[in-house]
């Protein structure tokens, strides 16, 4: 387990709100599920009425004998409250069917999460967003397209959410930092157990930008391997869409595409290679619908209006023509640079002895080692293991 450092309470560790213990009692109530909690949700006036219950009106809500026992013997109030003290001790809060924070987005979904563990900005939720999502071992094209769109998306105000695993998750996140925007992690773990370990700095610096962490599993919860396809349905349910860079066709992000199609979530595709398994899943989706993406215009032209102008209206870039994305190496580079971008591509990395075997008639090594260093300064190329160099997006 890797943790992150603790932070001050602050407002979160105010008294907690009977309302909201109540979900977190109910949601951590074993062989509770979020459907069968929010189908019992119907035959009260305030979730706290559950503490006054008598054992015959708990299991007049259809809960299962010993759950309902749990709950009458207090021991589910218990068991909430002792989580809603470690939650508040990590400088996180318990977000509720009931809070105002809850997204609305999320709540219409068919099982939404009774509550919700937030570290960071709560707020953020309620904000227009999309999934970019993908495999855990991305080709060179797909990180580079993956943190572009995540770049390009976020610097126009739309939040940028996915799960923080290795690969295009990964790409995604850091593409909406690089625009010095907040982007929201949705973990498979409890929002003090890092998984996968290598991205604790990617953890601390979404929450150092102000963007929030979530998860719908206690304090101190393990990646266990089922956690994962049940967190994809929060991934779409928060999201106005579902962006698809790269995945196999075993993939688990076809179960984010599938929750998405079941909420009524906009799909988004980037078309790969049909060589590469990794294109499988979302060259399929878009022979089955999916919106073909290649730049931010293409998810921009697809949203709503009314997302649209709530966008617009907080960016003010509609007067602001941005320059599309490009391919094409800065004419302000030296000579020696441009001829050096010119033999390396997005989609397929070169090996320091193949550039400067292309390059022999044209410059001296020394002069390719420069010119390398300098685009990588720049950001126009990307250093891989193994002296692998390749074109960014």
């Amino acid at each position: 387990m890797t943790s992150l450092p603790e932070e001050k309470a602050g407002a979160a560790a105010a008294r907690p709100e009977e309302d909201s213990l109540a979900w977190l009692a109910l949601a951590m109530a074993p062989g509770l599920g979020p459907r069968r909690i929010l189908e019992a949700s119907r035959e009260w006036s305030a979730p706290r009425e559950i503490f006054r219950m008598s054992l015959t009106e708990l299991e007049a809500m259809r809960f299962p004998a010993h759950v309902a026992q749990y709950v009458f013997d207090g021991k589910a109030r218990q068991v909430a409250e002792e989580e809603w003290a470690r939650t508040t001790a990590l400088g996180a809060r318990i977000v509720s069917l009931s809070s105002p924070e809850y997204p609305e987005r999320l709540r219409e979904i068919y099982d939404p999460p009774p509550v919700l563990w937030v570290r960071g900005n709560a707020q953020l939720l309620a904000r227009p967003s999309i999934a970019i999502v993908g495999t855990r071992h991305p080709s060179p094209y797909g990180s580079g397209v993956a943190e572009m769109l995540a770049r390009d998306l976020a610097a126009r105000r739309m939040l940028v959410v996915s799960g923080m695993a290795r690969g295009i998750d990964t790409c995604a996140h850091k593409g909406a930092l690089a625009a010095r925007m907040p982007t929201v992690a949705v973990w498979g773990t409890g929002i003090d157990v890092i998984y996968p370990k290598e991205n604790k700095k990617l953890a601390e610096e979404i929450l150092a930008a102000g963007g929030a962490i979530v998860s719908e599993l206690p304090v101190g919860t393990f990646p266990a391997p089922q956690n994962f396809p049940r967190r994809n349905r929060i991934l779409s349910g928060v999201s106005v869409g579902v962006l698809v860079v790269e995945a196999s066709e075993n993939s688990g992000t076809r179960v984010t595409a599938r929750c998405a199609e079941e909420q009524n979530r906009d799909l988004f595709a980037v078309p790969g290679n049909v060589t590469n398994k990794s294109s499988w899943t979302p060259n399929t989706l878009i022979k089955q619908g999916a919106k073909l993406v290649a730049t931010w215009e293409d998810v921009w032209e697809e949203l709503s209006s009314q997302v649209r102008l709530e966008l617009e209206a907080e960016n003010g870039f509609e007067s602001k023509p941005a320059a599309g994305a490009s391919l094409l190496p800065d004419p302000a580079l030296r000579p020696e640079e441009a001829l050096v971008l010119e033999v390396l591509r997005s989609d397929e990395s070169l090996q320091m002895d193949e550039i400067l075997e292309r390059m022999e008639t044209q410059l001296t090594s020394s002069e390719v080692f420069t010119a390398l260093f300098e685009l990588e300064i720049a950001g126009r190329v990307r250093q891989l293991p193994g002296k692998n160099y390749v074109r960014t997006l």
